[in-house]
């Protein structure tokens, strides 16, 4: 699967507290958010499983 940069702006206390959680989790801030992302994409019925995916591509 590529990858694409885009910027974000964020406030710096979400971005202090996504540091903080990204720590926890020994996670880099990036991979904290996409971490997040995915999971609530997935939840939300946004995103299709990793299996389908591959077959659609």
């Amino acid at each position: 699967m590529a990858k694409k940069a885009f910027a974000l702006r964020i406030d710096e206390k979400m971005l202090s507290a996504l540091q903080r959680w990204a720590d926890d989790e020994f996670r880099s801030v990036n991979g904290q958010i996409e971490f997040l992302l995915n999971d609530a994409l997935k939840k939300a019925g946004r995103l299709k499983p990793a299996t389908e995916q591959a077959e659609d591509d």
